[in-house]
């Protein structure tokens, strides 16, 4: 009994030792991360700026707005104009630098607060996050409510599959019920919208698509082969993910021209339905094939600990094992990507809208700086630079009744910009690097935007990220 006991007593001090040492991983990365908090931070003062001497790209139209004065008060813009009257707002001379509308990445997976810093230093001021998860409930919470600094963040619940498609990494349904009671369930916890996920079928979806209409929830669509492509035109899903699913599922993994024709016709024929065709990820398999050091990269140190130690090494090493058995993929993976961007230039030459999005935060895809990847995919399609631009900032704002109130510089539009020396216009690249950026009016200089860069490649929370997935797996399975 006395061996028992303590035995008992033994396994009570491990389990008390393993939720000290999380409280501790959790409470170290959080104070990591106090570098984005508002509170008591003379950065972010005031949301209340006036700025002058600046040229506005208003993405209305293909034009630039001269020698104006952007006022904007609790940051919202409340006057532009060549000449303003002078307020109490602090004053910023832009010394005739271009100010853009703030970019929206529309398909991102985050995995902590250090992205978010992340995308603010690459000019992303919106994020749809498409893997929902508790941690990002709290995450958006904390940044409407001006706890800390980030993106303005909208998330989708957990993502839905069906009863076949296994995997930690998203929620399967079994019945019609299951479907409606989760999507219900996902709009009263705070979730922004549905994603459904490959492996649905007609039955789940049509109870999905059913409840979100009921609850005028929107829902962004992963292709499943449970049902024909054509069936995703719904009105109720607002986005089909992933260009390369074109090829997949109704070309049959074929690079079918006169087939796409077929597709690029159904997408016309549905104009409410925008395609996110995150050309970069798909890309990035060419590179991890032909880039022997990928996972060495400068660029791999801005990926979360976790993600680049499990999933981006499971990748590398996938394609590597591909490549080591079949010596025709290097090629057929480039044949596709070049076939993605015919895609791209026959909807964008039908007027379908394109809205950008990265996949970023999985595989070898950095968050932020992935969207100036994919923009340059799009330059390449043949859209112009003010095409390209329109996928991440106006196209977005007419996506979701939420983002209504971001993606161009208007009158009462949240204050999310990019200020640039150089016009967007004429080169994209400029927003790479911008000497401030500007979200819901709170002011972030260059300097700032370095060191979140700095802290983002710095960090070391491979067990706080490990202990959130856990929570996940707990609270949503």
């Amino acid at each position: 009994m006395k061996i028992f006991k303590g035995i008992i007593a033994g396994i009570g001090v491990i389990i008390l030792i393993l939720i000290l040492v999380a409280g501790v991983a959790i409470l170290l990365d959080e104070k990591n991360t106090a570098y984005l908090e508002i509170e008591d931070n003379p950065a972010f003062a005031t949301n209340s700026y006036l700025i002058k001497n600046v040229n506005v790209v208003p993405m209305t139209d293909d034009t630039v707005l001269f020698n104006q004065m952007v006022l904007i008060q609790e940051g919202v813009i409340t006057e532009i104009a060549e000449q303003v009257a002078e307020s109490k707002a602090a004053i910023i001379d832009a010394g005739g630098s271009f100010l853009s509308p703030g970019l929206i990445d529309m398909h991102v997976h985050v995995w902590d607060e250090f992205e978010l810093g992340l995308y603010l230093a690459n000019g992303v001021t919106t994020v749809r996050n498409l893997w929902g998860q508790p941690m990002h409930l709290r995450m958006k919470e904390a940044i409407n409510n001006e706890e800390i600094i980030g993106p303005v963040f909208f998330t989708s619940g957990p993502k839905l599959t069906g009863p076949e498609f296994i995997g930690d990494d998203n929620l399967q349904l079994f019945t019609p019920e299951e479907a409606y009671a989760k999507v219900a369930e996902y709009k009263e916890r705070g979730y922004d919208f549905i994603k459904t996920y490959y492996g649905l079928t007609g039955e789940l979806f049509d109870a999905v698509i059913e409840k979100s209409g009921e609850l005028k929830f929107d829902i962004v669509a992963h292709p499943t082969p449970k049902v024909p492509y054509s069936y995703h035109f719904k009105p109720e899903i607002v986005t089909i993910e992933h260009a390369e699913d074109i090829v997949q599922l109704p070309l049959e993994y074929r690079l079918d021209s006169a087939r796409l024709d077929e597709v690029v016709d159904l997408y016309a024929s549905h104009p409410n339905t925008k395609l996110c065709p995150t050309l970069v990820v798909y890309h990035n398999i060419y590179r991890l094939l032909t880039e022997d050091n990928i996972l060495q990269s400068e660029a791999l140190k801005n990926m979360n600990p976790l993600i680049r130690a499990v999933d981006s090494q499971a990748q590398f090493d996938r394609w590597a094992g591909t490549k080591s058995s079949d010596s025709t993929i290097v090629s057929r993976i480039k044949d596709q990507h070049d076939f993605h961007l015919l895609a791209i230039r026959k909807l964008h030459e039908r007027q379908v809208k394109i809205v950008a999005g990265t996949d970023a935060g999985i595989g070898v895809t950095p968050p932020g700086y992935s969207l100036h990847e994919e923009l340059n995919f799009y330059t390449q399609a043949g859209m112009s630079n003010y095409q390209a631009l329109q996928t991440a900032t106006i196209n977005p704002s007419e996506t979701h009744d939420f983002l209504s109130n971001q993606g161009s510089i208007e009158i009462g539009k949240l204050a999310n910009f990019i200020l640039t020396k150089d016009n967007p216009l004429d080169r994209l690249e400029v927003l790479r690097n911008p000497q401030m950026v500007m979200v819901r009016g709170r002011m972030i200089k260059q300097e700032m935007l370095d060191e979140f860069k700095q802290k983002a490649r710095n960090r070391s929370n491979l067990l706080a990220s490990a202990l959130r997935y856990a929570e996940n797996l707990i609270v949503e399975k």
